[in-house]
């Protein structure tokens, strides 16, 4: 097959050891890959996920977000190994986890989240840009988080935003913005190294027990925005969080924040999956202006 030769071929000129795909077995996928675990002859494995080539940016970014990621030596992630096309389809190699289920090694993992959000830059942003879910992320570097997370974050969410829907969220959502620096009157982010896309799905722990983070879409934030993600659709205990705050304690703004910063995922997944996200969005919004008043 075009595609596994190809795919053969990358991880040969990559690491320097021939791997001859014995079987693939599909390992299902989101709502966006296709994925699969490669077996070899000799028994070594990789997983590799799969798109249309036109895509194949998307993976671009993620292998870098990953190699972000790891240069932190702050939490696990798996190794990426090669990005290419072949056959009309977009792929990404990684190394493969035996990763457990439920809920292990959370307090761990929020002890590390912390370490990482630690590694931190002058500006926020990062060096190009890349993808929450299939859209666009834009990353260009700028000094000011008010204005990076107002131009960069929710404007082109909202501006994405169709139908009499799109049209009710961009006019509550300008007034939004315009209001943006006070919630930031007493508080100053730090542009923290952010994981980007920290849900619940995409964070595990392998057999013996050690945190995984896995899927990014990283840049150099407030790190606050991963926090809050967490929270948005639930899936960590309370050991999580209690071990972050002991590692780095959250201001007193955050439970207010917490929404401003979840609302960009949210209508993010209205832009993808449309339903009752835009009523959730409008919500969210209609919270945040009250606490203006």
């Amino acid at each position: 097959m075009p595609l596994l030769e190809a795919l053969a071929a990358q991880i040969l000129s990559v690491t320097g050891k021939p791997f001859a795909p014995l079987r693939s077995e599909d390992h299902g996928g989101g709502c966006i890959n296709r994925t699969a675990v490669l077996t070899g002859r000799d028994g070594l494995r990789y997983f590799a996920k799969f798109n249309d080539a036109g895509r194949l940016p998307m993976f671009e970014a993620e292998l870098e977000g990953l190699q972000e990621l790891a240069r932190t030596h702050a939490v696990r992630v798996p190794r990426p190994v090669c990005v290419g096309s072949a056959d009309a389809q977009a792929f990404l190699v990684l190394e493969y986890l035996d990763l457990g289920r439920g809920t292990a090694a959370q307090d761990q993992l929020g002890q590390r989240l912390a370490a990482l959000h630690r590694a931190a830059r002058p500006q926020f942003g990062w060096h190009r840009d890349n993808t929450i879910g299939t859209t666009p992320q834009l990353n260009e570097w700028h000094g000011d988080w008010i204005e990076f997370y107002r131009e960069r974050r929710l404007r082109p969410q909202l501006e994405r935003a169709g139908g009499e829907a799109g049209n009710r969220l961009r006019w509550i959502g300008e007034r939004l913005m315009e209001n943006l620096a006070a919630f930031f009157t007493n508080y100053r982010p730090t542009a923290s190294l952010l994981h980007g896309d920290l849900w619940s799905g995409n964070a595990a722990a392998t057999r013996d027990g050690e945190p995984v983070v896995f899927d990014p879409a990283v840049y150099f934030g407030d790190r606050e925005a991963d926090i809050a993600m967490t929270e948005l659709f639930g899936g960590f205990t309370g050991t999580f969080y209690d071990a972050y705050r002991e590692a780095w304690p959250l201001d007193a703004g955050y439970s207010v924040r917490r929404g401003l910063y979840n609302l960009y995922h949210v209508v993010n997944h209205f832009n993808l999956f449309g339903g009752g996200y835009a009523v959730q969005a409008q919500d969210m919004i209609e919270e945040l202006l009250s606490e203006l008043r």
